[in-house]
């Protein structure tokens, strides 16, 4: 089949995009409003954008309290998820009210980053402490801006728990990360294997 993009254009029952664009890793965030309230929420539109320097993005449709409390303090923090943690995770994509903390709902554990104010969850193997380089709206062809916010982030510190570092690597099949896919699917690292780059 071949469609130009457009509402429903694809004429199926559910639209492909995020399905084709998949796995995606999941953004984890954690924040800090100005007023000392925590949150805890979920993003499938994350990842890692540079090494040289540490940047991570990640993308909110609309403007949630991730959004509005990283506005604020500009930090956040970006907690692995890994697949002990799933229901977990899942539970922090509940739409709670404002100041209400998700980390308390899914009965995770919040510690303060030791370089920004924001929290990360104790119980993840690994977390990433950022800060703030810009956030935007991304644009559409005609310039209209996406009803999407992005924000990038720089990681100036990254917290790994110790039972997850094996022969001086991150060891990827312990904590088997999850992955995001398109509707409500989900998926976990399974076997890993190496591939080495080819010479010439």
């Amino acid at each position: 089949m071949f469609y130009e993009t457009g509402e429903n254009a694809h004429g199926l029952s559910h639209d492909p995009f995020k399905a084709i664009v998949s796995p995606r890793p999941i953004g984890w965030i954690g924040s800090k409003g100005a007023d000392g309230r925590l949150n805890l929420a979920p993003y499938s539109f994350f990842n890692a954008i540079s090494d040289s320097p540490k940047l991570v993005m990640f993308s909110s449709s609309g403007r949630k309290d991730s959004v509005s409390n990283i506005e604020e303090t500009r930090e956040f923090t970006a907690n692995f998820v890994s697949y002990d943690l799933r229901d977990a995770m899942n539970m922090t994509s509940v739409p709670a009210p404002r100041g209400e903390s998700e980390f308390e709902l899914a009965g995770l554990t919040p510690v303060k980053g030791r370089l920004v104010a924001a929290p990360f969850v104790a119980e993840a193997y690994a977390a990433l402490e950022c800060k703030v380089t810009e956030m935007f709206q991304p644009k559409a062809l005609d310039g209209t801006l996406s009803n999407n916010f992005m924000v990038i982030g720089q990681v100036v510190a990254i917290h790994i728990r110790e039972e997850a570092i094996r022969d001086g690597r991150f060891d990827m099949a312990k904590a088997r990360p999850v992955g995001r896919l398109g509707y409500m699917d989900y998926c976990e690292s399974g076997d890993v294997f190496e591939m080495f780059r080819p010479k010439r």
